[in-house]
């Protein structure tokens, strides 16, 4: 079971990073076809109007599908930013049940955040909901990540009580802390 899900909080942020890709991609392209514009019009008086339709929602898209993709992956890894400041000053039994009392918070917030933006996929598919762009878009393709994002987060979250409850140290305990002190 572990091996499953680390290899599912892996998956997600690989796809996280791919929609990053996309995004560097249709952007480069996009100051490309700019480019060519602008010398055009420096050379012939008057530009080609090259652009690519709806770049800017398509990478608005892959900016929702990336950063709720990563949420579970960079749980794990200790990206999220934490408060501390009080949790430190806790002894070490107390500091465990806070952690626990934190991450259940949590894992109920992402449950009912994933079980809202369910509902609001099935309803944009049921309904035919499309974005109002040059390029219509079914808007359940682009909430589609988010929900599977908020769905592995939750997941994740779940993994990470259980772990605690059984008495184990979080996954992100002395991974992420320490970046701005190196």
């Amino acid at each position: 079971m572990r091996q499953a899900l680390d290899i599912l909080y892996r998956t997600a942020g690989r796809l996280a990073a791919a929609f990053i890709v996309a995004i560097v991609a249709v952007v480069f392209l996009q100051v490309c076809l700019n480019l060519a514009d602008k010398i055009a019009a420096a050379i012939t008086g008057t530009g080609l109007g090259l652009t690519i339709p709806s770049y800017a929602d398509f990478t608005g898209f892959f900016l929702a599908a990336s950063t709720f993709l990563a949420l579970a992956y960079s749980l794990r890894e200790g990206g999220h930013i934490r408060v501390t400041l009080l949790l430190g000053r806790l002894p070490a039994r107390a500091r465990h049940g806070v952690e626990i009392i934190v991450v259940a918070i949590a894992m109920a917030m992402s449950a009912y955040a994933s079980w809202y933006i369910i509902l609001l996929v099935y309803e944009s598919f049921e309904y035919g909901d499309r974005s109002s762009g040059m390029v219509s878009v079914p808007l359940w393709l682009p909430q589609l990540p988010v929900a599977l994002g908020l769905i592995i987060l939750t997941i994740a979250l779940l993994d990470e009580l259980v772990a605690l409850l059984r008495g184990r140290a979080a996954s992100w305990e002395g991974k992420g802390e320490n970046l701005l002190s190196e």
